[in-house]
């Protein structure tokens, strides 16, 4: 689910003409619901323009009472969209970074969520930036995206990214520990294209195709996360797309990372 705003200064977010209908939100989660799958609903804010640097993790609005209001009348719909449609959980906002110290203005948007749905509510934290969020203990779990720098060479092996990723579930583990919540990886994704694992985040490089970096990558975090207790769960981005050896975006539909993914979480109880 996303809503748009025109630029890091903008006072409100609006539904554009490319977000998804209520409508279209709404048959989603009836149909993961009637398959049995417990659906989490994650609202998001796009930037139609950014300068360099910019992104919805450094937000500057004019007036922030009003772009507060605004992204309050945003989430507070998604929590009803939630709640009449019977989602598990709800993100109640995403890599928001600028914002994380405005504690008594998430404790007030989060209060007024849960008036209305009764389900889990979770923040996708950025990476490198989760130590920041000062209302983690009005959450029902420590969520933080998984784009971890792994490496410095295009070609690691499976043991070296998976020693990478054993270093940040450590930290990851005991500060989940330290608040007595359930970890959430909110976001774990890799392009198909070489150099994937040395900037996950990066959607952007024009590098070549690159299918067996990405199977890689995907191949390390099972290995590195399999067995540990306090991962509740994770959201992999993104499966949509047309996937296949063609497509070097982030989908692992049609590729070996999809075979990675099915083998781990088939095998997890």
């Amino acid at each position: 689910m996303a809503w748009r705003q025109h630029d890091v200064t903008s006072t409100a977010v609006a539904r554009a003409a490319d977000s998804a209908s209520d409508e279209d939100v709404a048959a989603a989660l009836d149909l993961a619901a009637a398959r049995g799958l417990a659906a989490t609903l994650f609202p998001i804010v796009i930037l139609d323009v950014v300068a360099p640097g910019q992104w919805r993790g450094t937000l500057a609005p004019t007036d922030v009472d009003a772009w507060w209001q605004s992204y309050e009348r945003y989430i507070t719909h998604a929590a009803t969209l939630a709640a009449a449609h019977r989602a598990a959980g709800l993100v109640v906002g995403s890599e928001l970074g600028s914002t994380e110290h405005w504690r008594e203005r998430w404790y007030h948007l989060i209060s007024r969520v849960r008036r209305t749905f009764k389900g889990r509510l979770l923040y996708s934290a950025n990476w490198d930036h989760w130590q920041e969020v000062s209302f983690w203990d009005r959450l029902d779990g420590l969520g933080v995206t998984g784009y971890f720098e792994l490496t410095q060479r295009d070609d690691a092996d499976v043991a070296t990214l998976t020693t990478a990723w054993r270093a940040a579930r450590r930290d990851l583990a005991a500060a989940a520990a330290a608040r007595k919540l359930p970890l959430w990886l909110t976001e774990v994704g890799y392009v198909s294209r070489d150099g994937a694992t040395r900037a996950p985040w990066d959607y952007l490089r024009g590098t070549a195709i690159d299918l067996e970096e990405q199977r890689r990558a995907f191949a390390a975090l099972a290995a590195a996360w399999a067995g540990e207790p306090a991962l509740a769960g994770l959201f992999v981005w993104e499966w949509s797309g047309a996937g296949g050896p063609a497509d070097g975006g982030y989908t692992p539909r049609g590729k070996p990372a999809a075979c990675e993914l099915r083998a781990w979480f088939t095998a997890r109880p």
